[in-house]
């Protein structure tokens, strides 16, 4: 393998090298995606709060960016119901003058860790909690669109259930008839849409119909509004200390939750087709440069999306060129039909974010999750309940750390501490003689009841602990058996080690396994030679 180089995070001709081949498939492909993501572009914008243009505006500029110097083949980035759930709530409590902000000081953090070749920390999350941290984003991304999807005025809580309840509350039937009758529209038509051909647009036909009806028959509903033709000129945020500080955590969490999503989308399309190797780091410095040049641009922190990713590589798609085609389809759509764009009802667009929603809830994947292990189960629901109740980073913090204490505790039970018969022949006083074979794992979750077997010894004048077989050692478990040493030899009992793996060795001698033994020569390599010199001790006494 050659040596990593910071060359490595960069564009490169090899990127396009299969280009003169598959160029075909990577326009179908690119054209595919774009229909697909003109939708999901101006309603993640427009649930966001940052509005649809800032949305469209994402999808074009990030989705250059980070096709350009990312780490993925056929990676498709731009707006994603996980980065609304997040941003809404930063965006109602800041205002939208904050986003130029957050998106270069996420981005800067996102790059950052590319930088710093964090890529792979990705894999470290266990699937429970990946599975729990997709169902609650699908069920707030859901319950966000309960405001615009019945016409009534959004809560004032940042928490997307409260918020729901709440403008239930003040819904209005007047205006909520003719909203719901669009969604339903949309619902129907995705639907169907669905079952007639996977890749079929219907996002975009059910936009196009809701619109029609809307326009011919007057309804009294809102829609997106006017945007200006083509992408806005670029200018830099203003940010003070007072902001800087005040911005820190919500760009920490806007940073994770754009690593987490990105590097799971290139794994996810990793495993859909041969599209050749991604680079983890690349991608973060991809995605870093995304979200900065979108904020620049007026637009949202960008992430890879998994669903267009997947439109992507299953519409053919095997070069970067396909993610280029997509996002100059939605500039050229941005530049000559922004006034069609401004007719599109939002309820038309709460609808597919509906559906989307329960998209990405697949019930088979609910079921084996449940059905796998209890603690996997508790990981996920955990994950999940937290995530719609709290906050996404949080669920993943605790669902990391939910899943790290049932690891460990069934790595402590497989970890054992077990009393042997010494070897035939038996000889006179070998009752005076204990033996104990440590096996598993010897760290901090196991160690305390090794402690509590040995030292609850008696009349017992020599114990031999044999440590071949143990195969994990740590500070503490290293620290056990050097007190137990001690309180055993205190007790005027002679300890006797045998076989400590020559990887552990090091930490013994650190801690103060050795040094605690009566004598150096109480470590053994060889079992029958401990024996021998435990049944000498005995029989001098």
């Amino acid at each position: 393998m050659s040596a990593w180089s910071p060359r490595t995070l960069l564009p490169s001709v090899g990127d396009y090298r299969d280009l003169p081949r598959t160029w075909r498939g990577d326009l179908l492909a690119g054209v595919t995606v774009g229909i697909v993501a003109l939708p999901l572009a101006l309603a993640f914008g427009v649930s966001s709060g940052a509005g649809a243009e800032s949305g469209l505006v994402t999808a074009i500029i990030a989705g250059v960016v980070a096709a350009v110097f990312g780490g993925s083949h056929v990676q498709v980035s731009g707006p994603t119901g996980a980065m609304v759930v997040v941003l809404a709530p930063i965006l109602a409590v800041h205002g939208a003058g904050a986003l130029a902000a957050i998106c270069l000081m996420a981005g800067l953090l996102v790059l950052a860790a590319g930088a710093l070749r964090l890529g792979r920390t990705v894999g470290y999350i266990p699937w429970p909690v990946i599975e729990g941290f997709t169902l609650g984003i699908a069920v707030i991304i859901f319950l966000q669109q309960v405001p615009t999807a019945t016409g009534a005025p959004p809560g004032e809580s940042t928490n997307a259930l409260i918020a729901a309840v709440q403008s239930l509350g003040a819904l209005s039937w007047s205006k909520a008839t003719w909203s719901l009758l669009l969604v339903a529209v949309v619902v129907i038509i995705m639907v169907i849409s669905m079952r007639v051909h996977p890749r079929f647009p219907g996002s975009l036909l059910a936009i196009v119909v809701a619109s029609l009806i809307v326009a011919v028959a007057g309804l009294p509903v809102d829609t997106i509004g006017e945007l200006p033709a083509g992408l806005p000129s670029p200018t830099l945020p203003t940010i003070d200390v007072s902001t800087t500080l005040a911005l820190i955590g919500p760009a920490v969490a806007v940073a994770a939750l754009a690593a987490i999503e990105s590097l799971l989308s290139v794994r996810v399309a990793a495993t859909l087709a041969d599209t050749g190797p991604y680079d983890a780091d690349r991608e973060l410095v991809g995605q870093g440069l995304a979200s900065i040049a979108a904020g620049l641009f007026g637009g949202m922190p960008a992430t890879g999306a998994i669903a267009r990713t997947a439109v992507n590589v299953r519409s053919g798609a095997r070069t970067r060129m396909a993610a280029i085609v997509h996002a100059l389809l939605l500039l050229a759509i941005a530049s000559v039909g922004a006034a069609v764009v401004a007719h599109i009802p939002l309820a038309a667009l709460a609808g597919v974010l509906m559906v989307t929603a329960v998209r990405m809830i697949t019930p088979a994947t609910v079921r084996t999750v449940m059905r796998s292990t209890r603690a996997d189960a508790a990981v996920f629901v955990v994950t999940a309940v937290v995530t719609v109740s709290v906050d996404l980073i949080y669920a993943v913090l605790i669902g990391l750390l939910a899943a790290g204490f049932f690891a460990l505790r069934q790595l402590a039970k497989a970890s054992g501490v077990h009393r042997e018969e010494l070897p035939a022949p038996s000889q006179a006083g070998d009752e005076r003689i204990a033996l104990f074979r440590l096996e598993g794992a010897l760290f901090f979750g196991a160690a305390e009841r090794m402690l509590e077997r040995v030292a609850a010894l008696d009349d017992i004048e020599v114990v031999v602990i044999r440590m071949a077989q143990m195969r994990m050692l740590d500070a503490t478990g290293a620290q056990v058996i050097t007190e137990l040493i001690g309180s055993l030899e205190r007790r005027g009992i002679t300890v006797l080690i045998k076989g400590i793996p020559a990887e552990h060795l090091p930490l013994a001698e650190r801690v103060g396994v050795l040094s605690s033994l009566r004598h150096q020569n109480h470590l053994f390599d060889d079992l029958d030679a401990a024996i021998a010199h435990a049944r000498s001790h005995v029989s001098r006494s």
